[in-house]
């Protein structure tokens, strides 16, 4: 009996083909009774099958919602036979696939990313927060003395041609990797401690252990780098000078900087693949990379076996290389017959032994108490991360100055060529009041002190006023408040040259107060111009983003501006002074005002003075003519000019008083040279006072609140 079996009978919905042959009726009665039997047990089987992939889909649900916790992904569990047949599926959007197995898989990072901190927490000294203004003055100590020494150090090998020789200048990386570790970690340290700023963002933090490991690492291999070179000086010293050129000391130097950045790279990458769902307060005032480890939440075992193997490769290796170098040094000093020479020999390596084991010392201790002193006081592991991270770029510098001869010997060669410097200039300066009116100097006094007096009352006042009202503890008057502090400075800095000219005749000043006085006299006006540019962009967000102006003026972002305000002045400033003190003065010693102004100074010396004013104009530019400029551009904006006239009067009247009496001071010495003497008097006393007595009187009558 031939016939065409069709898709019905598997209940697929198909047809009988066109041209089957037609059965009698008791054949296609069976045939129909076998068509019902069929559906009816498809049916049972389709129901049975839905219920189970109903059960299948509640299972996937669950696995997918633990998939989304910051764990493992788990196996998937074997399908038995029963799952692993064809069955009549209904595809959904939420359904499991292969493919998003496979996403799962290879992109885990992306789906832990939202795990990532905010903001870490740093922490100064914990138990002691109420002292930390104290605590802050050792470290400050600490780091002027590690800059400024290692500044020092370069200083010296750079003018000095004698010491530009392979020794010093493995010397001059060294010191080049202790002024890099201490800048890397100088803001966020004195922020905790000055202004409790804790907060540091995720990705500053990565920047940080970025740097702090990475001249880490470079100290490491310029310390190898120096053992290189004393096993060369003392095991072959025919051949040092051609085996340590010039070129080879650049190649080592690059060689250095390419091996401490290849090797953190990955390190730091590796950590955004972890999340952050644990505390995010750290144990130091700085990201060190063990710290923030250890505040994930998910499996580190792979950042901590390749952090493992850089320390080892980098650190490890070099220590061991080290080591190897000085067990050859000794044999082959052990070889030399006469004791002298072994002492001259072991002496040159004093210094070198001395650094490296004040560099290797902490960083094993404080490897060694991150690993296995989790039961250690808080406070051992602030004492131990301090102390490595502090102690060598302190005590290199004096080390190499201690015990090597050539050092100390530039060190002193400097010393006394500024002290020759100073001895061949005028160790005094004549002061002036008022030239021609020498006789009515008391009866002139009188208008100078009401202005003083002024100056001082009304600045301590509105210093006294925004320190006890609370309700002016707001940007503004943060900003105010600063203003009055450089306007007290200001006056503080001219008041007793210049009462001791008008009262006593007392018209001499020594070189080294001069110097002194004109730093803070232009330290403090370079603030001020500052301070000004930081009340127009107050005065901007007030007025073009008022919603937002809370959370862009916060209490740490004012005291980050106030910090930045003072070192600029001070970075600015100091190069100035200095340049000074290589001139000399063998002209007339008298000055031309009542105190001791640049440009005054300068033309008194018979040296070359080009130098001393292309760099003294590019300060002025760099600061007051740029810091104009940017208000100029702020208060002509749009969003300005609508409500300038209700809101900035009191901060235009402020601008105004301060930059027309400096911009005439530097014209009348630029282009004043025939000018009467009292024309350079007038406009050099109001520039010095005007701003300081008129602020505290704009403030007060145009400003309600004060």
């Amino acid at each position: 009996m031939n016939i065409n079996h069709t898709d019905e009978a598997f209940g697929l919905g198909g047809r009988a083909q066109v041209g089957a042959p037609v059965l009698d009726p008791g054949i296609n009665g069976r045939r129909h009774e076998d068509a019902r039997t069929v559906r009816t047990a498809s049916t049972n089987s389709q129901n049975c099958e839905d219920q189970e992939n109903r059960q299948q889909q509640q299972q996937r649900e669950k696995k997918a919602a633990e998939r989304l916790l910051p764990l493992k992904l788990k196996p998937l569990p074997a399908h038995s036979e029963a799952e692993m047949k064809p069955t009549k599926l209904t595809y959904r959007h939420d359904s499991f696939s292969w493919g998003n197995l496979l996403f799962l898989c290879i992109m885990p990072s992306f789906n832990q990313s939202i795990f990532y901190p905010t903001v870490f927490f740093l922490t100064g000294i914990p138990g002691f927060e109420t002292y930390h203004a104290w605590f802050s003055i050792p470290f400050c100590c600490l780091y002027a003395i590690a800059i400024s020494g290692n500044g020092m150090i370069l200083f010296v090998i750079i003018t000095e041609s004698s010491l530009h020789e392979p020794m010093y200048y493995f010397l001059s990386m060294l010191s080049f990797t202790d002024l890099g570790l201490c800048l890397s970690t100088l803001v966020t340290m004195l922020g905790v401690f000055w202004f409790n700023a804790r907060e540091i963002s995720f990705d500053a933090c990565i920047g940080q252990m970025f740097f702090i490991h990475g001249f880490t690492f470079m100290e490491s291999s310029v310390l190898l780098a120096m053992s290189f070179d004393r096993f060369i000086a003392i095991c072959n010293p025919l051949r040092y000078a051609t085996i340590l050129t010039n070129s080879r000391i650049i190649k080592l130097g690059f060689a250095i900087v390419i091996r401490g950045t290849t090797a953190l790279v990955p390190l730091l990458l590796l950590l955004k693949r972890l999340s952050f769902c644990r505390s995010h307060v750290l144990h130091h005032s700085y990201c060190f990379h063990p710290d923030v480890m250890k505040l994930s939440c998910t499996d580190t075992k792979i950042n901590s076996a390749f952090g493992l193997t850089i320390v080892i490769s980098t650190a490890g290796l070099d220590s061991v290389l080290i080591l190897l170098s000085y067990v050859l040094i000794i044999h082959s000093v052990l070889s030399i017959a006469s004791p002298e020479e072994r002492k001259k020999a072991f002496g040159t390596c004093v210094s070198h032994i001395s650094a490296v084991a004040i560099f290797y010392i902490p960083m094993i201790s404080l490897s060694l108490v991150h690993r296995f002193g989790k039961h250690a006081p808080p406070l051992v592991h602030t004492l131990i991360a301090n102390v490595y991270l502090l102690i060598p770029p302190v005590m290199n510098p004096i080390i190499y100055s201690v015990k090597t001869k050539q050092i100390r010997k530039a060190f002193e060669f400097n010393m006394s060529s500024f002290q020759n410097t100073t001895s061949s200039t005028s160790i005094i300066f004549l002061l002036t009041a008022v030239p021609g009116l020498e006789e009515f100097h008391s009866w002139i006094s009188i208008p100078f002190c009401f202005l003083y007096i002024t100056a001082l009352s009304g600045n301590s006042l509105i210093l006294f006023a925004i320190v006890t009202q609370p309700s002016l503890h707001e940007p503004m008057y943060y900003f105010l408040s600063m203003l009055s502090t450089t306007d007290l400075g200001l006056s503080i800095s001219t008041l007793v040259t210049m009462l001791g000219i008008f009262w006593f005749n007392a018209r001499e000043i020594s070189f080294y107060a001069c110097l002194s006085q004109m730093f803070f006299i232009q330290l403090f006006t370079v603030m001020e111009s500052s301070v000004l540019l930081a009340m127009a962009f107050d005065r901007f967000v007030a007025i073009s983003n008022p919603l937002r102006y809370a959370s862009i003026l916060t209490e740490v972002k004012i005291a980050q501006i106030g910090v930045a305000i003072i070192t600029r002045g001070t970075l600015i400033l100091l190069p100035l002074q200095l340049l000074l003190k290589r001139l000399s003065f063998c002209r007339s010693h008298v000055l031309h005002h009542s105190y001791c102004f640049h440009p005054d100074v300068m033309k008194l010396s018979c040296t070359d003075t080009r130098i001393n004013s292309i760099f003294g104009l590019t300060a002025l530019i760099s600061t007051a003519g740029v810091d104009w400029i940017f208000i100029f551009l702020i208060i002509a904006s749009p969003a300005e000019r609508k409500k300038a006239f209700r809101t900035c009067i009191s901060h235009i009247g402020a601008v105004a008083i301060f930059y027309i009496p400096l911009i005439s001071l530097s014209f009348v010495h630029r282009f004043g040279k025939w000018a009467p003497p009292y024309v350079h008097t007038l406009i050099a006393n109001a520039y010095l006072l005007i701003p300081p007595v008129m602020n505290p009187i704009i403030y007060s009558v145009k400003t309600k609140q004060i």
